[in-house]
């Protein structure tokens, strides 16, 4: 089957290119990343696909993706920061996705930031959206849900284009297929008057409280996960594979681990190695091995530093590759 092209963002190590990939129906045409250890993982990875490298000098033209995806910094954006939002330094450059965005016309965005963007900027990032063509679909999905043995909460941001490649007035308006009946070109406040006539709350009263429910200690599989998905209007359900997985982790007394390539769920007993086994039958939530209790000697990890801080600031590929299967869905493509 034909795949849709994806143009990545804030790559990283390129962690959302490869949740894409598992799904079979996707295909990275560029990356954009400007730190050359990460940018080295996925040089190695992806030979041959191009990297941008700095985002704000970057050229991007009309139709080269299908699907633009990012995770633009959080420094500005996350509680252990300086909480200056989408104005500060860092996450202000969020404002070259939107940008990318503008010009590319993909029929999907994917965007990805800490759960504080809830409080420090989700306004901003619904009226710029909605200006230029495009109806949003949001949820809080922590790691663990997913098998993660850590929480990583993280708000993930589905965009589609509500006319031809996200044109403006060129979306339907009848109400049965555009949901909300809000108009492509209306701003965010018109967004939040449709919404509290029919809801009884305003959009910005919605964010806040989806922002206390998925950090106030709901276990995965409870209704907590979907509490902060609101759409602009209908597009599809792009989380419904998200919290699939969730009851199923969830489930599981042990907890599942990731799935990595196309097998999904834990391991069978008899594959398990050694130390894995002793995880469980010290009880932990995991079937991870932990860390090695002395670092610091040769563990035969090199740059283990530029490791670490690369996987702080990645995702888990999981999500992306729920989220990118649903979107086939919705394409009639077979994942």
């Amino acid at each position: 089957m034909n795949k849709l092209r994806v143009l990545d963002l804030f790559s990283g190590i390129g962690c959302m290119s490869l949740g894409l990939d598992r799904t079979g129906g996707f295909q990275t045409v560029a990356f954009c990343e400007n730190e050359p250890f990460p940018a080295a993982v996925f040089a190695q990875h992806w030979p041959g696909i191009p990297n941008l490298e700095d985002v704000t000098t970057a050229e991007f033209t009309e139709g080269m993706a299908d699907v633009v995806v990012g995770g633009f910094p959080c420094q500005d954006l996350s509680d252990a920061g300086l909480r200056a939002g989408l104005s500060g330094e860092r996450s202000g450059l969020y404002r070259e996705l939107v940008r990318a965005i503008r010009v590319v016309r993909p029929k999907h965005a994917i965007v990805e930031n800490v759960a504080a963007l809830l409080n420090r900027g989700m306004g901003t990032v619904l009226g710029d959206m909605a200006e230029i063509g495009y109806d949003l679909e949001w949820d809080c999905v922590p790691a663990e849900v997913v098998g993660a043995p850590h929480e990583r909460d993280r708000v993930w941001i589905v965009a589609h284009a509500h006319g031809e490649h996200g044109r403006p007035g060129t979306g339907r308006q009848d109400g049965a297929q555009t949901g909300d009946g809000i108009e492509p070109n209306a701003s965010v406040d018109a967004a939040n008057a449709n919404d509290q006539g029919q809801h009884g709350v305003s959009v910005d009263a919605e964010v806040g409280s989806a922002s206390q429910l998925c950090s106030g200690g709901e276990t995965p599989d409870t209704a907590s996960l979907g509490c902060g998905s609101r759409r602009t209007r209908r597009p599809p359900d792009s989380f419904a594979r998200v919290r699939d997985e969730a009851r199923r982790n969830a489930a599981d007394p042990y907890g599942a681990r990731l799935a990595f390539g196309q097998s999904i769920g834990r391991n069978t007993p008899e594959e398990r190695t050694p130390a894995q086994r002793s995880v469980e039958r010290a009880g932990k939530q995991s079937v991870w091995p932990s860390e090695p209790a002395l670092l610091g000697v040769d563990d035969e990890c090199s740059d283990r530093v530029d490791r670490v801080k690369a996987l702080g600031n990645s995702l888990v590929p999981k999500i992306p590759e729920l989220i990118g299967r649903a979107i086939l869905e919705a394409e009639g493509m077979s994942p």
